[in-house]
């Protein structure tokens, strides 16, 4: 299973419009040759340099493992989202203190649909992710340093 995006390389910076000097919308993403048993998919979006532990950007589960794109700005149908370091239940943009830091992005295949409601954090989903976990595509990494003015 690969993941890949088209607006950034592997380890590679992240184009300022999907971080919080931009528009802070999720980039589009690609997802090639998931198991074929794979009931759904998950994805967890963090920042290991943060000075607060891995904050977590972006957690998605549910995906319908056919999905072949997540389109720039968009939720993949049937896709439910869960509570970022944010507060919030949407994708959060890398927006580092200082720095360059890494934004990993993690896809796993699962041989379960979780059905789990919104309001989870990244501890609950990875615990409802034990037992289940199929396949783990190479982590997709891209780096954002903020802009500063002199």
């Amino acid at each position: 299973m690969i993941l890949e995006s088209s607006a950034f390389a592997n380890n590679q910076p992240i184009p300022e419009r999907y971080t919080c000097d931009g528009a802070n919308v999720n980039p589009p993403l690609t997802v090639l040759e998931p198991p074929t048993e794979a009931e759904s998919l998950v994805l967890i979006v963090e920042d290991p340099d943060s000075p607060e532990e891995d904050w977590v950007h972006w957690l998605l589960w549910d995906m319908n493992p056919q999905v072949s794109e997540i389109q720039e700005d968009s939720l993949p149908d049937g896709a439910t989202e869960g509570v970022t370091s944010f507060g919030t239940t949407d994708y959060g943009g890398p927006c580092p203190g200082s720095g360059t830091h890494r934004y990993i992005w993690k896809l796993y295949a699962l041989d379960t649909i979780l059905g789990l409601s919104s309001d989870i954090k990244k501890d609950e989903l990875i615990a409802a992710m034990d037992g289940h976990i199929l396949e783990e595509a190479d982590p997709l990494i891209g780096t954002y340093a903020r802009k500063t003015s002199n």
